[in-house]
């Protein structure tokens, strides 16, 4: 996987996230928003390596998880994410309702509210998620 990769199944399940909303299909659209986040934090590390550097494997390990907590941390990102948490308190409720997501959502049962909330602090287009992380890629 490379950087031209998760941009691109970033945007996939978006697109099914969004079809499973519009179908009632609540659950799955959940857990594909999920992925959402957890590709576009993965594009952006992918951006930080350059061809000629062996990546740290400790940084590269991090990586491998899908909490979106961890992952931001383990990104780059952090300290710019730690600076729109301040200046942005909208993105910091959308952050609290993505932060929640996990990868165990697939065991999972979620509500209209759920998947609608996750899929709007994802694209909502002055304050989400996705949109800031997007600025970076």
């Amino acid at each position: 996987m490379n950087r031209t990769d998760f941009i691109k199944l970033t945007k996939i399940r978006l697109a099914e996230s969004k079809i499973l909303i519009s179908r009632k299909k609540y659950s799955g659209a959940y857990y594909l928003c999920g992925y959402v986040i957890e590709y576009a934090l993965k594009a952006y590390f992918a951006k930080q390596i350059k061809k000629s550097e062996f990546p740290d494997r400790e940084a590269v390990n991090k990586m491998y998880q899908h909490s979106p907590a961890d992952l931001m941390k383990a990104s780059g990102l952090q300290k710019k994410f730690e600076d729109q948490l301040k200046v942005d308190k909208i993105f910091a409720v959308y952050w609290n309702t993505v932060k929640d997501w996990s990868e165990k959502a697939r065991y999972e049962i979620h509500s209209d509210k759920e998947a609608k909330d996750l899929y709007k602090a994802i694209i909502d287009p002055s304050h989400g998620v996705l949109l800031w992380i997007e600025k970076y890629l």
